[in-house]
């Protein structure tokens, strides 16, 4: 099952990132797991599963929002990646 979540938005915030409709909606939905991710909300690997990605590729883009993949990890949350991994 999928769902679906509708975000109105004036066009000129697109417009000012420069992006078309389809580009802005792939940038709120790659930023909103990275937030999430940065939040300890989701794992590496969920955000990865949801984007279509590989968990080596979503921890790479991480760079790109200048997240980083290690704050906020105890020994725990790592052993836990690592056996999901």
């Amino acid at each position: 099952m999928k769902g679906m979540i509708k975000i109105e938005y004036p066009e000129s915030l697109a417009n000012t990132l420069r992006l078309s409709g389809k580009d802005f909606a792939s940038e709120m939905k790659i930023s909103s797991l990275v937030k999430l991710f940065e939040l300890g909300k989701v794992s590496s690997g969920v955000a990865a599963r949801v984007l279509g990605l590989s968990r080596l590729d979503f921890l790479e883009l991480l760079a790109k929002y200048n997240v980083s993949v290690l704050d906020g990890y105890d020994t725990d949350d790592l052993n836990e990646d690592i056996a999901n991994a």
